[in-house]
């Protein structure tokens, strides 16, 4: 297993610290946006397209399309299910089914009367939930070669505070102070002097011996991102399709991750017995972003687009409370020792702390192609179309910036280091058709989504398969889609900067059912 270090080394150095790792950034900007049935059909290739109010959050060019207006609404249902391995063990995750949205809005659109070579305008109004953060993640398994404690005992040694320091204040992640607060992490001497240590550690490490632990993870993710968006496109005598939007993506994000470890070596004297450690964690936000694309028509049959996605800079606040339960056999007294959130801040009157930081999302690239079956004015008439579409994405660029005046900017260098070492830059591909007999169409696509660990070792990716049906006549049109994710992903319960780090192979055989109903004006 490569070793994954993750620049730990300075992020003690903030008198205020906060909890953000790489993995907020890429949760953020990792996603598979939903959009109406039509679109998620043909896979989401929709760059050269235009016609559909989802070009809104793809290139708004294809806005200019539109000879009339339109009201559009896609409601939808997720399936979720996901499956996981850890440690050579495999395990299942309940599944879950959530609402979802899809594009929806309205487009309204006028002709040019003054100058015949300017068309006319469109304008949109759209929403559409551009990340789903609903799921649930479970494994389970044997490890023999690190515990969780270790980060605690890690990150309080790199602090330089001493073991009885008062924790309301102390420039520590909420995990740590409560591993303090619990005895999970204490000192002890060894053959290197005095160390701060895990309790799972210290008697291997006093007996030159191996822990044997059980962990458990149990996560629980809700929210996701809806973004507003205000979209403008110009058509220059249908050759050349002009546009732009202003998005507004609102941030919501809660999750609930209970972590067990317990003894397995059948010892009931080497201080430790189990662990449990649950973090509430929630953050949420508001960003805006800016869009600009073009399609052209080189040829009657042929549209090839271009658009640039500016990175969206998010001011997110957020917040960490949970609790910690240890069974250490004694070492801290008889019984179970508990500590939450009112033990370190409630109880020395201090109020839990919150964070405030902004975020900035990667670029993104994207060019386009496709070809028309019978390229004709009136759009009753085509036979139907192939189109594809190449993204590139940034995902190494994405930053986290200090909202305030505090002095943590150490702090933030680090994550933004671990960043720029974790992720790499990526291509996405999305390809997509449909066939139209009067007024039914058939629709397939299929997108893929590319692993944005630098790391080979992290096996990574995201892929839908698309199908769906449309109708359309006298103004109402109505589309159904199914579709298939297959998706792999990894998920690191802890993280150490003297070791190779674990983490549990996820994969997600999720499905979205999407129906969208319009009506054009």
């Amino acid at each position: 297993m490569k070793k994954i270090v993750y620049l730990l080394t300075v992020l003690c150095a903030a008198q205020q610290l906060s909890a953000q790792v790489p993995e907020d950034a890429l949760r953020i900007s990792w996603t598979t946006p939903s959009g109406t049935a039509r679109s998620q059909a043909i896979g989401g290739a929709l760059g050269s397209m235009g016609g559909d109010i989802t070009s809104t959050f793809v290139n708004p060019a294809g806005l200019g399309f539109y000879k009339t207006g339109e009201f559009v609404l896609s409601p939808g249902l997720s399936f979720l299910n996901e499956k996981s391995k850890y440690l050579g063990a495999n395990s299942n995750a309940a599944s879950m089914t959530k609402f979802n949205l899809g594009t929806s809005g309205i487009v309204w659109s006028q002709p040019n009367y003054r100058n015949p070579m300017w068309k006319g305008t469109t304008g949109s109004f759209a929403i559409n939930r551009t990340a789903n953060f609903n799921g649930r993640t479970y494994y389970k398994g044997e490890n023999n070669f690190s515990s969780f404690s270790e980060a605690f005992a890690e990150e309080f040694a790199k602090s330089n505070q001493p073991i009885d320091v008062p924790l309301y204040s102390a420039p520590l992640t909420f995990g740590t102070k409560l591993a303090n607060y619990t005895y999970l992490i204490d000192t002890t001497t060894t053959s290197n002097g005095v160390e701060i240590v895990g309790l799972p550690e210290r008697n291997a490490l006093l007996n030159n011996t191996t822990a044997k632990l059980i962990q458990e993870n149990d996560i629980q993710t809700k929210g996701g991102i809806t973004e507003l968006a205000f979209g403008y496109a110009s058509n220059y005598n249908d050759k050349i399709y002009i546009g732009g939007s202003i998005g507004v993506p609102i941030m919501n994000y809660r999750r609930t991750a209970i972590f067990t470890e317990r003894d397995n070596s059948g010892s009931t004297t080497n201080n430790f017995k189990y662990a449990t450690y649950q973090e509430d964690y929630k953050s949420q936000g508001v960003g805006v972003n800016v869009r600009l694309g073009i399609i052209a028509k080189p040829a009657p049959n042929v549209r090839t687009g271009l658009s640039i996605s500016s990175p969206t800079v998010y001011g997110l606040t957020e917040k960490t409370t949970g609790r910690m339960e240890t069974d250490l056999e004694g070492y801290a007294g008889s019984g179970t020792r508990v500590a939450n959130a009112d033990s370190i801040y409630t109880k020395s009157g201090a109020a839990i702390p919150e964070y405030k930081y902004d975020l900035v999302t990667p670029w993104k690239f994207l060019v386009s192609g496709s070809y028309i079956f019978n390229e004709v004015e009136d759009v009753t008439k085509q036979g139907g179309f192939i189109t594809a579409d190449v993204e590139y994405v940034s995902y190494g660029s994405s930053k986290v910036h200090s909202a305030n005046d505090q002095n943590d900017g150490a702090y933030y260098q680090s994550v933004n280091a671990a960043i720029k070492q974790s992720y790499k830059s990526v291509f996405n591909f999305k390809v997509g058709g449909e066939l139209k007999f009067n007024t039914l169409m058939t629709r397939l696509g299929f997108a893929y989504y590319g692993r944005p660990y630098d790391d080979a070792a992290l096996k990574a990716h995201k892929m839908n398969v698309s199908g769906g049906l449309g109708y359309r006549n006298n103004g109402i049109f109505i589309d159904l889609t199914y579709v298939q994710s297959l998706n792999k992903d990894v998920n690191f319960p802890y993280r150490l900067s003297d070791k190779a780090n674990t983490y549990a192979e996820l994969r997600n055989n999720s499905s979205n059912v999407i129906l969208t109903f319009g009506i054009k004006f």
